[in-house]
């Protein structure tokens, strides 16, 4: 049964994030003509719900920056690099919410502090509520899915090489997509 959460006080509590049904993943232009898809599988995040105002709901996740995965071990690996996210002097990527406000009966508007290679700075991203249910093994879970663009740069993501035709090999601009499923803790 779906239904939002500000109309059902019951879903007040802290969720955690489940590693094994959320994926935190990515989208970036490749060589001006395809996309590349990736995902982040080590991560712990954790939400609260206040179920009679959403405007003092939560959220915080922490990823495991070493855990990108784009189904090729030699990209992972360059990713993985100081051209890219400095994995061994920057090992996490962090967010932690500021904000999240209702925008509409299924939407909730949730901005905070992204932090990559210690560079912080805010984003704002639409999540769509897709319900909550009970499992077949009794756990209380909650659904949201959104994304957003940013530019990497911004966050010191820079490393490039041009392309023979013209352009460059990695776009600027990346989408973050989040299919968050959560288990009540509390």
């Amino acid at each position: 049964m779906s239904t939002t959460f500000t109309q059902n006080a019951q879903l007040t509590g802290t969720y955690k994030l489940d590693p094994a049904h959320t994926r935190l993943g990515f989208v970036a232009r490749h060589a001006m003509v395809t996309k590349v898809r990736g995902s982040f599988n080590e991560f712990d995040g954790t939400i609260f719900i206040d179920g009679d105002d959403s405007t003092r709901s939560r959220a915080s996740v922490v990823i495991e920056a070493a855990s990108i995965d784009t189904r090729s071990a030699d990209r992972d690996g360059h990713l993985r690099s100081n051209d890219f996210f400095a994995m061994e002097r920057y090992p996490q990527i962090t967010f932690e919410s500021t904000a999240i406000e209702p925008v509409d009966d299924a939407t909730y508007r949730v901005t905070g502090d992204l932090t990559i290679k210690d560079t912080t700075r805010p984003i704002t991203i639409d999540f769509d509520f897709t319900g909550s249910a009970t499992d077949p093994f009794g756990n209380e879970r909650v659904g949201f899915e959104g994304s957003v663009t940013i530019n990497r740069k911004d966050w010191g993501v820079t490393w490039n090489a041009p392309l023979e035709a013209g352009g460059v090999l990695v776009g600027d601009k990346v989408v973050l997509e989040f299919e968050i499923s959560a288990i009540r803790a509390a």
